[in-house]
């Protein structure tokens, strides 16, 4: 008979499976290995330094960071009082190709202000006014009376009749008219003064969404989807006796504005008015400022409204800056300098 082996060796033997047994030795040696690696990274994480407060650089892109570089040392929120953080702005170009400045400013050779209605007429409805013919019956029918006075948002402001006067433009451009409030004050305004400039007014008449459960009473309810702003828009300047000079460009800004540019449609005089978010804003006036003759000026409403909801505001301060501009509060209204001569125009 074989010996019996001793107690403690039979039970070792047994807890090991007989083809783990081969690769014993090796697996021994990669724990070991393991944990003195792990010990080893331990030690060192905790003797290495974490960095002061001082020493972080966090970098926070923001319209400010468009015009001037530089850094800022500011007091840590989350450190102690003593700690700082630096901030340090990055170098951002103020002119292409950054996206925020890609406008064009060169446009088409200028067209003769007494030739902008017909231009536009040609190019827009086939020669005609819109206003011939107008309403047909069954539009008519749908149609609120037209006021002497609609619906509209400081349209009556001092500031038209002190723009008017001492400008006294040929060709006026509006972004926003909405129901022609203030188109028909700026052309009563311009009447008084013995004034007949074309009063060009941009808007895709849609409204806004919900903006009917506000304004039941002022506009015309829907028909196939139709807002019916446009036409409710022509009825006024219609009934006003304004239709002569006063025309309607229905598209949005961006589209309409990129057109005039195009073919040389240049004014004296431009009000913004249209979206008041940032960027709406901020599109429509750098698209606008392409169109404004050197030596004209714009304007626009909500730059002291809740309407403005840091958007308007913000936009104009930015635009200013960027251009080497002034802007003068004037009640809800803001009015730039005028257009300085040989500015990214070609208007003359």
């Amino acid at each position: 008979m074989k010996p019996r082996p001793p107690a403690g060796a039979s039970s070792s033997a047994s807890a090991v499976p007989a083809r783990v047994r081969p690769h014993l030795a090796r697996i021994t040696s990669f724990l070991i290995v393991f944990a003195i690696g792990y010990s080893l990274g331990l030690l060192s994480s905790s003797t290495r330094p974490s960095p002061r407060p001082s020493q972080t650089t966090i970098v926070r892109p923001h319209a400010a960071h468009l015009l001037t570089d530089a850094s800022t040392t500011v007091p840590a929120s989350n450190a102690t009082a003593s700690a700082t953080v630096t901030t340090t702005t990055t170098s951002y170009p103020r002119s292409p190709p950054h996206d925020l400045f890609r406008f064009r400013e060169e446009c088409g050779e200028p067209v003769a202000s007494d030739a902008v209605v017909p231009t536009l007429l040609e190019k827009l409805f086939d020669g005609e006014s819109p206003y011939r013919g107008f309403p047909p019956p069954h539009t008519a029918a749908l149609l609120h009376p037209a006021r002497a006075r609609p619906r509209g948002w400081g349209s009556t402001g001092a500031v038209f009749a002190e723009l008017i006067e001492a400008v006294r433009p040929e060709v006026i451009v509006e972004l926003g008219a909405f129901l022609g409030a203030s188109a028909l004050h700026m052309a009563a305004v311009s009447q008084n003064l013995s004034l007949s400039p074309a009063i060009l007014c941009i808007d895709d008449f849609r409204g806004w969404p919900a903006f009917r459960d506000r304004f039941r009473r002022d506009v015309p309810p829907p028909r196939h989807g139709d807002a019916l702003l446009l036409p409710q828009f022509m009825a006024n300047v219609a009934a006003a006796g304004a239709d002569a000079n006063v025309l309607p460009l229905p598209f949005s800004t961006a589209s309409a504005l990129m057109a005039l540019c195009e073919w040389g449609v240049y004014a004296d005089l431009i009000e913004v008015d249209a979206g008041h978010d940032f960027h709406s804003a901020w599109s429509d006036i750098n698209l606008a400022w392409a169109v404004l003759r050197p030596g004209g000026v714009m304007f626009g409403h909500d730059y002291f409204t809740s309407a403005d909801d840091r958007g308007v505001r913000r936009a104009v301060t930015l635009f200013a800056k960027v251009k080497g501009l002034t802007v003068r509060p004037h009640g809800q209204h803001w009015v730039l300098s005028p257009k300085p001569h040989g500015h990214g125009s070609s208007a003359r």
